[in-house]
């Protein structure tokens, strides 16, 4: 399937790029955000992150054209770090795309997809060691419902992991569907659905690496400079609507003038989340639960 990127318009404009800036797209995926944003660039440079090789590859291809532009093979926790090995400390607009690229959801050797007989892995990176097949062999019962039941909101997470431990070893992702077919047989939606969403999380420490880059992001803007953010699942966006909150607030002690305070370090763009439109929810079907959320450096 062609990668089609998600709220494209509402993130270039909410960049609010400046042509001679430097802007970071934290997870180049397809490279379609990217790619727009060099568009608009003149003196202006580009850094884009993937900890996927194969993700780097294809954005290389489709942004060839294009001189001023850094690619950097790296999970976007290491923000700070590897820009600063570029000689960056500071930049004008940061773009997060939390959800997977339409290749890596294809790409069913992935083990993303429980529609698909193939290994269990749901690594991004493939270079590291920790996969959804170890987890699944390797958990106690306890610590599989609690990722069940932390990350993916799954209601049978004990009955769920219990079976898995009485069947292991469990290598495909269908040998895991049929557990979940099992113990979520009245379940609305697919039976895998949370499962597979709270494995890949955990496979990936999704939530840790998102607060520590929060962090960072904050740090490398510019006054002025925009954080502009996708997210795709409910834990994600509880955590940068608690991020954009904290950090756009006066925490005012008692008794002091609101005057005398400094102002905080972000004003919010965005009240409530921007979302698809009418129209891309119809031609691009992965749109439907994403959520943008735009911040600005003061």
């Amino acid at each position: 399937m062609k990668h089609i990127s998600v709220l494209l318009d509402e993130c270039i404009e909410a960049l609010n790029i400046k042509p001679d800036g430097i802007y970071v797209d934290a997870t180049l995926g397809g490279a379609g955000h990217s790619l727009e944003i060099l568009k608009k660039l003149n003196n202006g440079h580009l850094y884009g992150f993937d900890q996927d090789v194969f993700a780097l590859g294809k954005a290389q291809e489709r942004l060839s054209a294009f001189s001023n532009k850094t690619l950097i093979h790296s999970n976007f926790e290491h923000l700070k770090e590897k820009l600063m090995e570029h000689g960056i400390l500071k930049v004008d607009g940061i773009l997060f795309d939390l959800g997977l690229s339409s290749f890596q959801i294809d790409d069913e050797t992935r083990g993303f997809s429980y529609l698909k007989n193939y290994d269990l892995d749901m690594r991004m990176n493939k270079d590291q060691t920790l996969d959804a097949k170890t987890i699944v062999n390797t958990y106690s019962r306890e610590e599989l419902a609690d990722i069940f039941r932390k990350y993916g909101d799954e209601q049978n997470a004990w009955p769920i992991a219990g079976e898995i431990v009485q069947r292991r070893p469990i290598e495909k992702t269908l040998e895991l569907v049929e557990i979940t077919d099992k113990v979520n047989k009245f379940v609305k939606g697919h039976s895998a659905k949370r499962v597979f969403q709270a494995l890949r999380i955990e496979v990936n420490k999704e939530l840790d690496v998102l607060e520590k880059a929060l962090e960072q992001a904050l740090n490398l803007l510019n006054p002025g400079g925009r954080l502009v953010i996708i997210t795709f699942q409910s834990l994600e966006d509880r955590i940068v609507k608690h991020f954009y909150k904290e950090h756009s607030e006066i925490h005012m002690p008692k008794h002091v003038d609101i005057r005398s305070l400094p102002k905080p370090p972000l004003k919010l763009i965005t009240r409530k989340p921007i979302l698809p439109s009418k129209e891309e929810l119809e031609y691009n079907k992965r749109s439907h639960s994403a959520q943008l959320r735009v911040a600005e450096k003061n």
